[in-house]
């Protein structure tokens, strides 16, 4: 299939951005005050929906205890499946729908925040899944209005998911993971406690902490906004806009928390400066790539952890074998910015020094190379896979994976390049083995 974008020259596209944040709570305790913070949109009957691990530890007593102490009526969910599926969707919002609650609670990672937006809108506006998963693969039918309050408590540094209007589900009828994108589906407030890090696996911390990493390089060397032409409304302004002056800021800010403090909150459980700033990293990322966008690693990506499920990942020992999704993201990273890099050499050499790379003197010809290379240096320092061979993919893969790949035009409509599924073709050759 042909490259899949076009770029407008400067002046002739887009001059207009915009920022459409969820409220954050940030800090230590903060989960404390949940009960209060659900009784403000008026919440009385909620849905929390926990993992059972996270439930049975002390962020789980911590968040029902607040919730029970403002006095509300809490029903608990405890099946969102990691890495859910449209099977898992439907089920939770089958919950939602038959226990007429008033109000969301989230608590867990990515895929728990991501399995109570989907409940809230199909139990609110009633479809099948996929007239509301982005286009092509789904019908992209925009959400008639708003859901129920939905307040977002991470408990892992990684997704961000607390903040962006992005699901994200393993599609069964088309065999393929994408996603539904909605300013409607962000969270009502984040509350971001970091102190729910500090029990997590070193393997957990790497895969959701690499997530982190590309979430911000890919929103910081994503198409610039200039370069999309101007909508014909306001309201069809796309919800990924490309780099903007105010996506920058925090992207930068991320990758530099993410290259100091990575390697020692996987290395060290008791480091709670590490995996605290993580956390804050994993806030500003969400931020970041909720406006920009993020680009090819994440379309890469969905193939990746859809095709094969034989990978048992360290710290998911307790789970059917899957490859978690900041894995799936990081493995193809070295690969796609060694592509994109010569579409825009210093921002790609700017997110390399960001990582503690030494860019001194460097070549603009370089730069896809040497942030490559600060990937692979903290992907080997944190244990991970040397490449989508390790995680069972062999050169027969390749088109497979590139045709999945392709199929998510969301993401690679964002990319500072156009990439053809020839083109992945060769970028998933080059990420079967790094070293």
């Amino acid at each position: 299939m042909a490259a899949n974008a076009t770029y407008l020259a400067p002046g002739e596209g887009e001059t207009v951005f915009t920022v459409n944040s969820s409220p954050i709570k940030f800090g230590v305790g903060a989960l404390g005050e949940l009960g209060a913070d659900a009784l403000t949109p008026g919440m009385e009957r909620v849905a929390l929906f926990v993992g059972p691990h996270v439930l049975a530890s002390a962020p789980g007593a911590s968040a029902l205890g607040a919730l029970r102490a403002a006095g509300l009526d809490v029903a608990v969910y405890d099946q969102a499946r990691c890495e859910p599926n449209s099977d898992s969707f439907e089920a939770a919002a089958a919950f939602v729908r038959d226990g007429a609650f008033d109000g969301l609670v989230s608590l867990g990672g990515g895929s728990v925040m991501d399995t109570a937006k989907a409940a809230n809108l199909l139990s609110t506006y009633p479809d099948e899944l996929i007239a509301y998963v982005n286009a092509p693969i789904g019908r992209a039918k925009p959400i008639p209005g708003r859901l129920k309050p939905h307040i977002a408590c991470p408990t892992t540094c990684g997704t961000g998911s607390e903040t962006t209007g992005i699901t994200v589900v393993d599609l069964k009828s088309v065999g393929l993971k994408t996603g539904i994108a909605s300013p409607l589906l962000k969270p009502s407030l984040a509350i971001v406690d970091p102190t729910t890090t500090e029990t997590l696996p070193g393997g957990v911390v790497a895969a959701s902490g690499f997530d982190v990493l590309t979430h911000a390089v890919e929103s910081y060397t994503a198409r610039p906004y200039t370069s999309r032409p101007k909508p014909a409304h306001p309201s069809q302004r796309p919800p990924y806009q490309g780099s903007t002056p105010y996506n920058d800021i925090g992207s930068l800010a991320a990758i530099r928390l993410g290259g100091e403090y990575l390697a020692r909150a996987v290395r060290d459980a008791s480091d709670t400066e590490a995996r605290h700033q993580l956390m804050f990293a994993s806030t500003l990322a969400g931020l970041a790539f909720g406006s920009a966008g993020v680009h090819i690693p994440h379309a890469m990506s969905y193939s990746v952890a859809t095709l094969r499920h034989e990978f048992v990942a360290s710290g998911y020992e307790e789970r059917e074998p899957m490859v978690p999704h900041g894995i799936a993201v990081v493995i193809n990273a070295p690969a796609a910015f060694r592509f994109t890099a010569q579409a825009n050499p210093r921002r790609h050499l700017e997110a390399a020094a960001a990582l503690g790379a030494d860019v001194t003197d460097a070549a603009p010809e370089d730069a896809g190379e040497i942030l490559a290379l600060a990937f692979i240096s903290l992907m080997r320092e944190t244990g991970l896979p040397s490449g989508i061979a390790a995680l069972g993919y062999g050169e027969a893969d390749v088109p497979a994976l590139a045709e999945g790949a392709f199929a998510q035009q969301r993401p690679l409509v964002m990319a500072p390049r156009s990439v053809s599924t020839k083109d992945l073709e060769g970028l998933y050759r080059d990420a079967l083995r790094y070293w």
